[in-house]
């Protein structure tokens, strides 16, 4: 579970990874009983968090460097729409950007570029990362009751 947060929310192998991947994984072992949602819903917030900082941290140490990358420049599109975003919203970015799966690995090490304070990132990414976790749980829960 934390890997598969991890490898979602991690820039470059979440362009390939899909969060999909990751709720049928965490569906299959809710539904199955395999582990509840106390144990499913820390493991991908942590997962999902250091995915998160890993990119930022990334970002922060390549600084414009980071464009030059050849598997960036591959998805330029979700690139340019992770720029557009973080330009729009600022700081809120960090939150929007981790619903929006395109360029949910993207925004983190953009925003690593953009300088923005470590503990504010920290703050923002930690709350969007926990209401990202709820609405997973939520998920889990109405695949449940469906089925």
């Amino acid at each position: 579970m934390p890997l598969l947060a991890f490898a979602e929310s991690c820039v470059g192998i979440g362009l390939v990874v899909s969060g999909v991947l990751l709720l049928l994984v965490s569906a299959t072992l809710y539904n199955n009983g395999i582990a509840g949602l106390e144990m499913l819903l820390p493991l991908a917030f942590f997962g999902a968090l250091l995915g998160d900082h890993s990119g930022y941290y990334f970002g922060r140490t390549l600084g414009t460097k980071f464009h030059e990358i050849s598997v960036i420049k591959k998805y330029q599109a979700n690139v340019a729409k992770a720029e557009g975003l973080i330009r729009h919203y600022g700081s809120a970015a960090i939150f929007i950007g981790r619903f929006i799966p395109a360029i949910r690995s993207i925004i983190p090490a953009l925003v690593g570029v953009s300088g923005l304070q470590r503990l504010r990132y920290s703050v923002i990414d930690a709350l969007a990362c926990l209401c990202w976790v709820l609405a997973l749980a939520a998920i889990l829960i109405g695949i449940v009751e469906f089925l």
